[in-house]
């Protein structure tokens, strides 16, 4: 069940995708009966498989091919009833019969060059927006919080230059990071009081492993998985060198800071059970002696062993068995370090980022650091790409290693929460942070960290938001590689989420055991990049729901809270061209802003606060941005935000410019 059995028919143009139409018109019939018949086996005998990805890319090719048969047969019977209308000397008869099969022929010829280029396009979901599958993870199913608040990085940092890393305490501010993880961890459990969050958080994860209702215990262990990808080398004394990689983005101190300050302090486990490190490097001076200070007894972790760091221990037994049974993997195992596979619990940390190879580097990516291997090269042809001059695997339904790492009762089976470190992100792994034009960060550090119980559902978000912060550009630019569009980046998700995604005649058993993995979470794309929403939050399904917290603009969103505010009506005309009217109205005097932004999410005009008067009120945009220059044909939404002195809420709407 993969598009792959499409693909082999065709090439791919680099810049355009679409298909070469030389080859689209000689392989077209070929194509066009293996849909069919693709489409015949497969959804006749079991019909609900017509919502397969794979399906839904086959029926437009099919449908193109009975369309091309029909023509075809068409043109060769009106050919036939001309020859026999000239041979009795009816020359218009004849002559109009020719005439049209002579274009019904020639439409049919030409019709598969352009459906066959629609009928696979790699870069949208075929699921669409807001349309999850999987099963949902979590105390509060398909739950992600998601905390962003501009005051814990500074503005002003110079990330990659020396001296001013955006790693330092000057540039991070750690109390506040500390409140943003408190507050995380209290909206995804709806607890009272951290403490028993992390008791809820514990229990939910034995009873899903078969433990029972039960908590923590002071004698099990926690191993705890950074991104230190650039802590690969180190001066001889452990501190970070002056060199092109200074600067660039790994997990942040503070964020792993605030997380042992929580397993220690709130859910009560012991320093000493307590194992931290990236095993394929080396921990800095600068993180060690953070850390040290607050925590001595935790088990710092690298591959060196010096200074007080511990060395780990390789376990040459393989436990990774990967699923494409050398197909795609030439070497079939992996090993990995008995403190991992020893551990009763995992927390995986990766930073939020970009991948050259594989799309986005999260919480599956981060497990490449894991192996005991001297690197995870031979794991690259299972990613997106595995050299800059290798082809995109840019088909749906391919094998795709990232469920593996994430289904193996070792890796992700293993891990207690989904905490991601979004403090500082960027579009490419080997590369220092970048402001964000998007909303909620409006040319800022991304500033923020996201939890949740369910690793599709957080995978999901943050692929949404670096998509939409890194759209696809004919050229790639530093702080701007649009990776994260790479064409199907998103199949590991689909894979992941539900086995009718699997590439036909392959199974899922990472431990080779016999058992295939089950669903690992719930995956859906938003709505848009302005409103972020998911069906939780929308009300339409059982998918994520995505749960924001600003603490310096905190709103209530609730519709009851909308509708004692405020009422935003839709601007009229709308599609419209040169200005349009915006119209709301106030149920009591409030101060009023609001501001337009285009389909990233990037502010283009915004009207101030001011206090309005309650009843009908109407503000005209005349299609032009803060500047006074005219903004160009396309989608935006116009956001009004409305404080009463004791509520803020908020609502948008879609609008489109026609030039």
């Amino acid at each position: 069940m993969k598009k792959r059995l499409l693909s082999r028919f065709f090439a791919f143009c680099p810049r355009s995708g679409r298909i070469k139409s030389v080859r689209a018109g000689l392989f077209f019939p070929v194509a066009g009966l293996a849909a069919l018949i693709w489409l015949l086996v497969r959804v006749i005998p079991k019909p609900s498989r017509a919502a397969y990805p794979c399906m839904k890319v086959a029926f437009p090719l099919a449908g193109s091919f009975v369309a091309w048969i029909i023509g075809m047969a068409s043109s060769v019977f009106l050919f036939h009833q001309a020859r026999a209308r000239l041979k009795q000397s009816r020359w218009i008869i004849g002559g109009v019969l020719l005439f049209l099969g002579a274009a019904v022929g020639l439409s049919a010829l030409l019709t598969p060059h352009k459906n066959a280029g629609a009928a696979i396009v790699y870069t949208q979901d075929p699921y669409g927006a807001n349309n999850p599958i999987g099963e949902p993870k979590g105390i509060n199913p398909g739950r992600v919080v998601w905390v962003h608040n501009p005051d814990a990085t500074n503005e002003n940092c110079i990330p990659d230059k020396w001296g001013d890393g955006y790693f330092l305490d000057k540039n991070c501010d750690q109390d506040v990071v500390d409140t943003m993880l408190s507050t995380a961890l209290l909206k995804l459990t709806d607890a009272a009081n951290e403490e028993s969050a992390w008791d809820q958080v514990f229990r939910f994860f034995n009873r899903n492993h078969d433990k029972g209702d039960v908590g923590y215990s002071p004698d099990e262990t926690i191993f705890i998985k950074i991104n230190a990808v650039h802590a690969w080398t180190t001066k001889s004394d452990g501190s970070i060198r002056n060199d092109g990689n200074y600067g660039n983005v790994d997990t942040s101190p503070q964020a792993v800071l605030a997380m042992l300050r929580q397993l220690v302090n709130k859910a009560g486990v012991p320093q000493e059970n307590i194992y931290i490190g990236d095993p394929y490097t080396h921990i800095f001076n600068h993180n060690l002696e953070k850390w040290r200070a607050d925590f001595p007894n935790i088990h710092y972790m690298d591959k060196s062993g010096r200074d007080g760091r511990e060395k780990l221990t390789a376990d040459p037994n393989p436990i990774m068995f990967f699923s494409d049974r050398g197909a795609v993997i030439k070497e079939k195992t992996d090993s990995y370090y008995t403190v991992m596979e020893n551990a009763d619990y995992l927390l995986d940390i990766p930073a939020m980022k970009g991948h050259r190879w594989g799309g986005v580097t999260l919480f599956g990516k981060n497990f490449f650091g894991t192996n005991t291997r001297s690197g995870a090269g031979h794991m690259h042809p299972a990613l997106h790409r595995e050299d800059y001059d290798r082809p995109l695997r840019g088909e749906y339904g391919m094998y795709r290693v990232f469920v593996d790492l994430l289904g193996h009762k070792s890796l992700g089976g293993k891990i207690l929460i989904y905490y991601m470190d979004a403090l500082w992100s960027c579009s490419y792994e080997h590369e220092p942070p970048i402001k964000f034009k998007m909303a909620p960060f409006n040319n800022d550090w991304t500033s923020s960290i996201l939890l949740s119980q369910d690793p599709l559902a957080i995978e999901s978000v943050c692929l949404d938001i670096l998509q939409a912060e890194f759209p696809k550009t004919e050229s790639e630019e530093p702080g701007n590689y649009w990776y994260a569009n790479f064409p199907a980046c998103d199949d590991y998700l689909h894979q992941a989420a539900d086995s009718g995604n699997w590439p036909e005649g392959l199974v899922y058993d990472p431990e080779n055991d016999g058992t295939p993995i089950g669903s690992l979470g719930v995956h859906e794309h938003w709505n848009n990049a302005v409103d972020q929403q998911y069906t939780r939050d929308l009300g339409t399904g059982d998918g994520i729901e995505l749960v924001k917290s600003n603490p310096s603009t905190e709103v209530a969103l609730t519709r009851d809270n909308l509708v004692h505010s405020f009422s935003l009506k839709q601007n009229f005309p709308n599609p419209f061209n040169p200005s349009t009217t915006i119209e709301y109205e106030l149920h009591k005097p409030a101060k009023v802003s609001i501001r337009i932004v285009n389909m990233r999410g990037e502010r283009v005009k915004t009207y101030p606060g001011v206090i309005v008067d309650a009843g009908v009120q109407q503000v005209q945009w005349l299609g032009e941005d803060d500047r006074g220059d005219e903004v160009p044909s396309g989608v935006y939404f116009y956001q009004i935000l409305v404080d009463d002195g004791i509520t803020t809420a908020q609502a948008s709407r879609q609008m489109a410019i026609v030039r």
